[in-house]
């Protein structure tokens, strides 16, 4: 496994402390703030930001983050509900492919600016690619992801034994699921790109895991570790 290179280096020429960082980055991706109410809150603890400065740190921070994140991931499992939804980018609808599994844990998210096959295929390319090869996948009666899961089979990009089913019942959690990165997206007064659109949902996926308990905290301080301790641990190289 390729080794990062240390937290300090990390931060290194940074006008702020990495405290600072990480404390911006973290509450942005985790609660329902835009980046000028994080610029009063810290302004009350007598740190002077600009809006821009937190945006910078997010869309810079964000993929190293949860690239260290990443080495303490647990496996999600096989059967996974897959759905797509809408979030608005630039004034623009674009779409949103989300999977959990049966336990609600994240799968993986992938955003496109089409609805059809072709992105169906390449969430699901992503998927097994970051995940494992499902068992199951349950999706709702949307023809084109049922046809590119078909196509997929054909092609040998998944295994025939895949079993696909149609529920609205079963996919009831993945819906549900939606509406906590949704309602995180509309308290940021919508986003301005597409590239900064898919580093911020990053981020905020990488949140609802950590939430989740998707990491194996017993590498991190257990249990009774709290947040920040948890965070500096995980971002340790």
């Amino acid at each position: 496994m390729a080794r990062f290179v240390a937290v300090e280096e990390l931060f290194k020429g940074r006008h702020f402390d990495q405290e600072i960082v990480v404390v911006c980055v973290r509450w942005y991706l985790s609660f329902k703030l835009s980046y000028r109410d994080l610029v009063a809150m810290m302004g009350e603890r007598g740190v002077d930001l600009a809006h821009t400065t937190i945006l910078r740190w997010v869309q810079h921070y964000t993929p190293e983050f949860e690239q260290r994140w990443k080495r303490f991931a647990r496996s999600v499992g096989g059967s996974w509900r897959m759905d797509e939804t809408y979030v608005k980018v630039h004034g623009a609808w674009v779409y949103l492919y989300r999977a959990v599994d049966k336990q609600g844990l994240t799968v993986d998210f992938y955003l496109s600016r089409n609805r059809d096959v072709e992105a169906a295929k390449q969430f699901l390319r992503k998927a097994v690619k970051n995940q494992r090869v499902p068992t199951k996948i349950t999706l709702d009666a949307y023809a084109a992801s049922h046809r590119a899961v078909r196509e997929m089979q054909e092609d040998g990009e998944l295994p025939c034994r895949v079993k696909v089913r149609s529920s609205q019942y079963l996919n009831n959690l993945v819906e549900q699921d939606h509406r906590r990165v949704k309602q995180r997206i509309r308290a940021m007064v919508g986003l301005k790109s597409f590239e900064a659109a898919v580093v911020t949902i990053r981020g905020i996926e990488l949140a609802e895991k950590i939430r989740k308990r998707q990491f194996k905290t017993g590498k991190l301080g257990g249990r009774t570790a709290r947040v920040p301790e948890i965070w500096q641990a995980a971002l340790a190289a």
